[in-house]
């Protein structure tokens, strides 16, 4: 007997239960509601924003000068285009830029324009700077190559000729920096060559006034003068005292005992030999110069305040051309901001970008419309 084949009843027609209206009650909720919110707002509250391009890096002019063929300094001031490019960068998005941009465009007034009816995208004039700086940050969007140093901002404002000022003003405010950071770079480069100079100025200076006392105290400008002309005394005696000597050996060859020449000639060669001694003894332990200082004292203290200037005025000169040579090398190395896209003018709005902005928000929003269904509907099959 053939087998029988049982055939069971047809399935149902597939029916909307109330699982479905919920999913598409939560798609709707979850996906159009905010979609279409957002596009409603955009495209009737949102206020066009206008973009100006800028940008610009930070060179150094290194050219060798002549300091190079003496020695010069041979090393950099401190500090490399690199840095003052990260410094800028820092700078363009502070606080500090958007108090001096704000004092002198209204950046409250220009970004608060618009507030009344757009107030998700525009600044709330009753804001605080640093709710300000927040807001600047959003309007300003800096991209920056550490590698190249080229920097390029996007500046946002609600009318064109407004982007382009505040584009520009960043401009000049960077500028102002990059020049003062130059100038501190001078500073420092130059500031210990010329502490020594003023030392060894100073240094100088004493040593000559302490010469000057000395000169004044001891009654005499030049000790090696002095010398050279109490060896010429001293000098002369001899010669003198060597033709006494001649002059009474030859009275004595012919004269008697009792003739007055030679007592004559004896009390001559006495007095030569003791102004000899005289002038001797002033060159030694207890001779006295025209102060009354010990003379060998007075000419060693002499040699001391001599050698004292010359090392002084040895060291004055190194110092200055020190520092001659530290200018010349902070001068040449100068860093300037240089722009290869001055602040542009905007002819269209290409902000808010609508579409994208959309397109984020309706691919989050069913992103988490698609995992919160699976969620339910994995937790109603484990039940």
């Amino acid at each position: 007997q053939p087998e029988q084949i049982i055939i069971r009843p047809l399935a149902a027609p597939a029916q909307v239960k109330q699982r479905h209206w919920g999913l598409l009650f939560s798609f709707l909720v979850m996906m159009v509601l905010p979609l279409g919110t957002a596009t409603w707002y955009l495209y009737t509250k949102a206020a066009d924003q206008y973009a100006s391009v800028l940008g610009f890096t930070v060179r150094s002019e290194d050219v060798s000068s002549a300091s190079d063929l003496l020695g010069g300094l041979g090393a950099s001031l401190g500090g490399s285009t690199s840095r003052d490019a990260d410094i800028l960068y820092e700078f363009v998005l502070s606080s500090d830029i958007v108090s001096k941009i704000d004092a002198q465009l209204d950046l409250n007034s220009q970004y608060s324009i618009h507030h009344a009816n757009d107030p998700l995208l525009s600044y709330d004039p009753a804001g605080t700077i640093e709710d300000l700086t927040a807001f600047w940050r959003r309007m300003v969007r800096v991209s920056y190559d550490a590698g190249s140093g080229l920097m390029e901002l996007r500046v946002l404002a609600f009318r064109p000729e407004d982007a382009q000022a505040i584009a520009s003003a960043i401009l000049e405010e960077s500028t102002t920096t990059i020049n003062d950071l130059s100038a501190i770079a001078r500073e420092d480069a130059t500031r210990y060559a010329q502490q020594d100079l003023d030392f060894a100025f100073d240094r100088v200076k004493s040593t000559r006034e302490a010469l000057t006392t000395f000169r004044l105290a001891n009654e005499i400008v030049d000790p090696n003068a002095d010398i050279q002309a109490k060896m010429g005394l001293l000098n002369t005696l001899q010669a003198q005292q060597a033709e006494a000597l001649i002059e009474f050996d030859l009275i004595s060859d012919t004269a008697r005992e009792s003739d007055p020449r030679l007592d004559l000639a004896r009390r001559r060669i006495d007095v030569i030999d003791a102004r000899i001694t005289e002038e001797r003894q002033k060159f030694g332990a207890g001779g006295r110069g025209a102060g009354g200082e010990n003379y060998a004292t007075t000419i060693a203290d002499f040699e001391r305040l001599t050698i004292e200037r010359e090392f002084a005025e040895l060291g004055y000169a190194t110092a200055l051309s020190t520092l001659d040579a530290a200018k010349a090398e902070a001068n040449r190395q100068s860093r300037y901001l240089a722009a290869y896209i001055k602040p542009t003018l905007a002819q269209k709005s290409e902000f808010p970008q609508r579409l994208i902005i959309l397109g984020v928000i309706g691919l989050f929003a069913f992103l988490i419309w698609a995992i919160l269904s699976l969620v339910y509907y994995s937790l109603r099959d484990r039940r």
